[in-house]
C-alpha cells in the first residue's frame, strides 16, 4: 500500500457533523467525506459525479497535532422574503492535522498528489471560506499503511504550540480495519451524494489509538515567534 500524508491548517477549519439550518457545529478533527470532497474538487469531480464514490474505497487516518480552539459565529441569512434568521456556525482556530490516505494502487495516490497541486477546482477545508494556508505539504511513503505512517512521522505542531503541549501523545482516528485490534465506533461520514439537494452520508467504521510525543521528532518552524499569540501578547 502506498500513503500519502496531507498537512492540513489553516486559520479557521470546520468539519461538519449533525447540522441544521439554525446551527452547524464541527467535528474536531478532519471527516472522511470533507478530505474526500476536497480530493474529489482538486481531480475536477462535480457534485453529481459518480466517480466521487470510488474515494470511499482510500484507507484514511488522521492525527491530531495541534489542538485547535473553537470559535462560533452568526450570520444573518435570507431564507425567504422578507424573512431574516440568524444561523450560528462553529470554526476550529489554529488546529494542524495529518490526514494520511493510503491505496494499493499506486497510480491512485499519485493521482490525488498530482491534482492537489494541480487543483480545478479550489481548495477548502471543509467550507469555501476555509482557504488552506498556503501550497498543501504532501509526502509519499511506499508500502506503508497510512497509521503505521503517521506513527512515525514528525510532530507537525507550531514550535509555539510545541512548548506548551502538556499531552504525552497524539491522538490518530483511523478506518477500523486500520486498527483491528481496537474497539470501533460508527460515525457518519461515508460519501453517498455530494448533490447539494440531496446530500446524504453512509455510516463507518472507525477506531482511535495514540502515539507517543516522545517517539515522535518535533517539525521545527521556521514562523516560531512570529505566530505564537502569547509572545504577540508581550510574554516572553
Amino acid at each position: 500500500m502506498k500513503t500519502l500524508t496531507i498537512k492540513l491548517t489553516a486559520p479557521l477549519q470546520s468539519y461538519g457533523n449533525e447540522a441544521s439550518f439554525a446551527r452547524r457545529t464541527t467535528n474536531d478533527y478532519p471527516t472522511k467525506s470533507a478530505v474526500v470532497g476536497m480530493v474529489a474538487a482538486a481531480l475536477g469531480y462535480r457534485r453529481n459525479d459518480q466517480r466521487i464514490l470510488t474515494l470511499n474505497q482510500l484507507s484514511f487516518a488522521v492525527r491530531i497535532d495541534q489542538v485547535g480552539r473553537q470559535l462560533t459565529d452568526f450570520q444573518t441569512v435570507e431564507w425567504k422574503k422578507d424573512t431574516r434568521k440568524i444561523t450560528y456556525r462553529d470554526y476550529l482556530q489554529d488546529a494542524v492535522f495529518v490526514v494520511a490516505l493510503g491505496h494499493e494502487d499506486d497510480a491512485v495516490i499519485d493521482n490525488i498528489k498530482f491534482a492537489l497541486k494541480h487543483p480545478r477546482f479550489q481548495l477548502f477545508l471543509g467550507r469555501r471560506s476555509n482557504a488552506p494556508a498556503g501550497v498543501l505539504e504532501m509526502q509519499e511513503f511506499a508500502d506503508q499503511a497510512p497509521v503505521a505512517v503517521l506513527q512515525d512521522l514528525k510532530w507537525q505542531a507550531a514550535s509555539w504550540y510545541q512548548r506548551r503541549q502538556q499531552d504525552s501523545s497524539l491522538e490518530i482516528i483511523a478506518d477500523a480495519g486500520l486498527l483491528a485490534d481496537k474497539s470501533s465506533a460508527l460515525v457518519k461520514d461515508r460519501v453517498i451524494s455530494f448533490n447539494q439537494r440531496d446530500r446524504q452520508h453512509g455510516f463507518r467504521d472507525i477506531a482511535r489509538t495514540t502515539v507517543p510525543l516522545n517517539q515522535l521528532d518535533a517539525q521545527s518552524s521556521d514562523l516560531d515567534t512570529q505566530h505564537d499569540p502569547f509572545t504577540a501578547l508581550g510574554e516572553e
